[in-house]
């Protein structure tokens, strides 16, 4: 069964009995209100006692209950205050335990964590700790069932912890959590100017401008605005305040905030379209529509030898927007042909129909497409996002980062770049192999080594034309124009 790490401030920091402490948790929640907008992949919250700090957690948790079915996986990361470490620690037991119930920890996601050099099994560290227990509640309440990585940050870079995060980014179904407070002892309008600069330099995601006298859990917050920038996520501030504004005196306050990290795409739509990446809700609005351009253009690329035109106003804002796609032909099974677009530069539907043309008679791998070679042909649309840089000091690194049959990769060095989509995980599904056969289609040698070595890495959504209902239906146009 496994050790499991008992509770150490049940009854000291929340309520020690389960139906006090759900109905606590309940409360700050229904305070809290059901704020709008899109679901966060990350969140700052504080660790204090609830009754100094429960508000203001709640404020941040409250964003992720219309995301508590999806969500399934947590990743924990708060500042020690009892036993040094160096690095990042994780715990070797099985589940943590708080008044509600035993929460499992996701032990394969630990173990591939601790292939890295800074992170390590340390479970004095967890023994007593309180930054990471007094948010389980929270978790519980909201999620029910899901899974914990506990990580402990002592003496650590923010770009070792970014990397911990990075590793362990996931997808929908992860939800990052950086646990902290602020200001410590400092007189009410002390406390507010020292958390309005941290307030200032996290909405700025510049963690060189938080001292260790503005957070406790500076550490873990600089890897998460780290990795935050580098990704390109959009933060916003929910709450500031201190124990002088919830329960205490003002003349000596701890400062508490929350804050909301986003993913590009989950922004700019709340509701069950917020659930999806850009791409998947052009796909799922409108990948009918991209399929039968693309067949168009094919077409009309036999008939005239040349994409079809496009009148932009014909079509809907969305796909008038700059978009990257990837168009891909295939005859039972194999390819056929494949072109498309790592960046955005032109508009979607723009990019769709030439990339359509592109791959049936541009692809240099195979002659141009002619009319008999249309039937029974396998055609797909994929919609990329935006490429990401990916940091890593060597190709294990590199490797561990890659999330299979989710990213999709670019690698470029020497003046050589390729791409391969996340649909090549279906017939490459080993990491190294994935990469060895990207470097071979960039024109380096499989064993390619070399430090100058870049890499960028991308989801893309995807819908084939057997996704539809006729299939045969994309073909067999009679207008010059889509």
């Amino acid at each position: 069964m496994g050790t499991v790490r008992p509770a150490a401030v049940a009854g000291l920091f929340y309520p020690g009995e389960a139906r006090t402490l759900r109905t606590s948790v309940e409360d700050y929640l229904s305070q809290a209100g059901a704020p709008a907008g899109p679901v966060p992949k990350a969140i700052i919250a504080p660790h204090a006692g609830y009754v100094y700090s429960g508000q203001i957690a709640a404020s941040a948790y409250a964003r992720i209950l219309p995301a508590a079915e999806r969500i399934s996986r947590v990743i924990l990361v708060g500042p020690c205050h009892r036993v040094a470490v160096r690095g990042l620690a994780v715990s070797s037991a099985a589940s943590f335990a708080t008044p509600l119930g035993d929460v499992p920890l996701d032990r394969p996601l630990i173990d591939r964590l601790t292939d890295l050099p800074q992170v390590s099994s340390f479970d004095a560290t967890h023994a007593q700790e309180h930054s990471l227990e007094v948010h389980l509640p929270f978790l519980q309440v909201i999620l029910g069932t899901f899974t914990l990585v506990p990580l402990v940050a002592g003496d650590a870079g923010a770009e070792e912890v970014a990397e911990v995060l990075e590793m362990a980014w996931g997808g929908p179904e992860t939800l990052i959590v950086v646990s902290s407070d602020l200001s410590h002892y400092e007189d009410y309008e002390s406390a507010k100017r020292l958390d309005s600069a941290t307030r200032e330099a996290i909405e700025e995601m510049e963690p060189a401008r938080i001292g260790y006298e503005q957070a406790c859990g500076r550490i873990p917050i600089s890897g998460l605005l780290t990795l935050a920038r580098r990704r390109g996520l959009e933060v916003a501030t929910v709450d500031l305040r201190n124990s002088g504004d919830t329960a205490g005196p003002r003349d000596q306050v701890v400062g508490y905030g929350s804050w909301v990290f986003i993913e590009k795409g989950e922004s700019e739509e709340s509701g069950e379209h917020a659930k999806a990446a850009p791409g998947r809700r052009h796909i799922e609005r409108y990948g009918a529509t991209l399929l039968h351009v693309a067949a168009a253009s094919i077409e009309f690329g036999i008939a005239h030898g040349r994409a079809a035109p496009i009148h932009e106003a014909d079509y809907p804002a969305e796909l008038r927007a700059p978009g990257a796609s990837f168009v891909t032909l295939k005859r039972k099974g194999e390819l056929r042909g494949c072109i498309g677009s790592s960046e955005a530069k032109r508009p979607l539907i723009v990019d769709v129909a030439e990339n359509a043309y592109a791959a049936a008679f541009d692809d240099p791998r195979f002659p141009g497409l002619m009319r008999s070679d249309v039937a029974g042909l396998d055609l797909s649309v994929a919609i990329l996002a935006t490429p990401v840089p990916v940091q890593f000091t060597d190709e294990e690194s590199l490797l561990r980062q890659l999330t299979p049959e989710i990213d999709g990769l670019i690698i470029e060095d020497a003046g050589r770049r390729a791409l391969f989509l996340p649909a090549v995980w279906r017939t490459l599904p080993d990491p190294k192999q994935f990469l060895n056969h990207l470097k071979q289609k960039a024109g380096l040698p499989a064993d390619h080594r070399s430090k100058d070595l870049q890499a960028w890495r991308f989801t893309a959504t995807e819908i084939r034309s057997a996704d539809l209902d006729d299939p045969a239906s994309l073909w067999g146009f009679t207008r010059d124009t889509p």
